[in-house]
């Protein structure tokens, strides 16, 4: 698989990560590249039929709470400290 990297893909990766890649580091860079590819082939070989498809290592289950309102309607308490209040609500300035 290390053979279908070419200098071209080198370029095009080096010019997607915002890389100037002298000539040393655009061989060790295809080099690497060739060396993950390998590996991910190597990867490709394993049996993984009884294994189930997941999408996190742990276990996650729904960690939301229910929405339940725990401090009602105290609008005179939070009213207390603005600065100005105009029927019930907050008066602010006007902005455009």
């Amino acid at each position: 698989m290390a053979n279908i990297i070419s200098d071209e893909t080198i370029d095009y990766v080096g010019i997607l990560a915002k890389l100037d890649l002298s000539a040393e580091e655009k061989e060790q860079a295809k080099t690497d590249m060739g060396r993950m590819l390998d590996y991910i082939d190597k990867l490709n070989e394993l049996d993984v039929s009884g294994v189930e498809p997941m999408s996190h290592v742990f276990p996650v289950h729904n960690v939301f709470r229910e929405d339940v309102v725990t401090n009602g309607d105290d609008r005179e308490n939070m009213l207390a400290n603005a600065p100005e209040q105009k029927q019930g609500q907050y008066q602010v300035p006007k902005t455009v």
